[in-house]
């Protein structure tokens, strides 16, 4: 029986794996770093590293920023450096230990040690200044978006450097949302303009450094962006949604980079789900994408569930469909 790292080879690859790849199992998350990654609790608010007013109401499922006139971070685009402020990087060295000891018991020829990064480089504009401020600065201040992004990059290089030498991962997790369930939020020559090259610096220096795997997430439909994905460097990815065509995609581009989704988080992980329904759910994205250059999961961007059960239910039915079609 190969491993879980090993079996994720040959998904990969085309190759002969023995079974469907469980989600997340080949990825050993490393979520104790000390980068400071502030989010509020269920019906709170605060403000994170980066100044930005995160509020997480009551009834939904995560926080979002608060974009009105008193909270907004860059209230001009113009002069975004005097509102924009990078965290620190430079933590004592004792304040890596855990995540240091839980690299050190991860046994890499089973899983991948993965560092996480979010929100990526959309999100962060966008939280910074709200969507539809970014969307326009996009077309009026294309020069200053540059910026502000070149700005960001540096950070993450940094931010890279420490995951790297305190870590030496195999694999980074990184979250950038890019669409609705329905199209990308800017069109694919404007993501070529704008994230292509610096994507392609942060995800490069990664591989430089001997990260093995970029892994993106997008729970989104983001099917015209994908020869962009292969060019940035990414080799997985996470959350497409089945609004995207994953036959077809896995069809054209399968053998340049691996799709990881097809279940749909809002339609298995509700507060009325059921076994059944998941059962569904997973059965139909298993014989429709098959075994090779796809992951069956569910879209959301971390192995958890919403609502309790969902998430190993899910890896239940994938077992059950590996016995199935293996």
């Amino acid at each position: 029986m190969l491993t879980k790292r090993q079996n994720l080879v040959e998904v990969m690859k085309g190759g002969n794996p023995d079974r469907f790849v469980k989600q997340y199992e080949p990825f050993a998350l490393m979520m104790k770093t000390p980068i400071s990654r502030l989010k509020p609790p269920v019906g709170g608010t605060i403000v994170n590293e980066w100044g930005v007013t995160l509020s997480w109401p009551e009834g939904q499922l995560g926080s979002f920023p608060v974009h009105d006139e008193e909270h907004i971070v860059v209230k001009d685009i113009t002069k975004w450096r005097d509102y924009v402020k990078a965290p620190k990087l430079d933590y004592p060295e004792e304040a890596w230990a855990t995540a240091i000891a839980e690299a050190n018991a991860v046994d890499r020829n089973d899983q991948y040690v993965t560092v996480f990064v979010a929100p990526g480089l959309f999100e962060h504009i966008h939280y910074l200044m709200s969507m539809e401020e970014a969307l326009m600065a996009y077309y009026e201040e294309p020069e200053e978006m540059h910026a502000l992004i070149d700005f960001l990059v540096d950070f993450e290089l940094r931010l890279a450097k420490e995951f790297i030498d305190h870590l030496h991962p195999d694999a980074v997790f990184h979250h950038d949302d890019w669409g609705s369930q329905i199209n990308s939020f800017i069109s694919p020559a404007m993501f070529k303009e704008f994230f292509e090259p610096a994507y392609k610096k942060i995800y490069g220096y990664y591989k430089e450094n001997g990260v093995e795997l970029i892994v993106h997430h997008s729970d989104s439909y983001a099917a015209n962006l994908v020869p962009s994905m292969i060019e940035m460097g990414i080799d997985i990815w996470q959350g497409v949604m089945n609004t995207n065509n994953i036959p077809e995609l896995i069809k054209e581009y399968g053998d340049k980079i691996t799709f990881m989704g097809g279940i749909h988080s809002g339609l298995v992980d509700f507060p009325d789900w059921t076994p059944e329904i998941v059962a569904e759910y997973v059965k139909k994205t298993c014989e429709e994408n098959g075994k090779l250059y796809f992951i069956p999961s569910q879209t959301s961007g971390l192995p958890i569930d919403s609502f309790p059960g969902v998430y190993e239910t899910i890896n239940q039915e994938i077992d059950k469909m590996s016995k199935e079609m293996f």
